[in-house]
């Protein structure tokens, strides 16, 4: 694995944000409404994506899954235009799917570390650490929500993910 530096500049999405573990009612419930606006939209499907925090001062893989906080996204290729989201809602309301949820939100992550992760979510910890080296080697620190890009479907034994981290210099660090 090999990781990598690059620049990201601002990004529009379709945005979930909750609170629960992975596989979870709560992150199931996100994942449906996000592709049932997305879908009413006639979005292409890009792949989804995750931004993941906890609020601890502990090692964010220690704390209990069910405290994870996340925004799911879908990335859209433009700024929908006036009414689009709200319209998109009212189309698939009757799904019943929580999708006053869905919002459209536009970020910036700036310069980030990333890799790409290849087998189990159980397994990231491998590839999460050489971010960790890579950020230390490099004076680096976390300067965001770590980020996820799904590049297959959750139930593939073997998933591809792109692990990425936006980072800053840290103070005092190489620059």
């Amino acid at each position: 694995m090999t990781v990598a530096t690059a620049h990201y500049g601002p990004t529009t999405c379709l945005n979930v944000t909750g609170m629960g573990e992975p596989g979870g009612a709560e992150h199931a419930g996100a994942i449906g409404a996000l592709y049932a606006v997305a879908g009413a939209m006639g979005v292409p499907m890009p792949p989804m994506e995750g931004r993941w925090w906890v609020e601890s001062d502990q090692p964010p893989l220690t704390v209990p899954r069910e405290q994870w906080r996340w925004h799911l996204l879908l990335p859209l290729p433009a700024v929908p235009e006036a009414g689009a989201l709200e319209r998109a809602r009212e189309a698939v309301r009757a799904s019943g799917a929580a999708v006053d949820r869905v919002q459209v939100v536009t970020f910036t992550e700036g310069e980030c570390v990333e890799v790409l992760h290849e087998g189990p979510y159980s397994e990231e910890a491998r590839s999460l650490k050489l971010l960790d080296e890579h950020m230390a080697e490099h004076g680096l620190v976390a300067n965001g929500p770590h980020h996820e890009i799904y590049l297959t479907a959750f139930d593939v034994p073997e998933p591809r993910t792109v692990l990425r981290q936006p980072v800053r210099h840290a103070a005092g660090g190489r620059g």
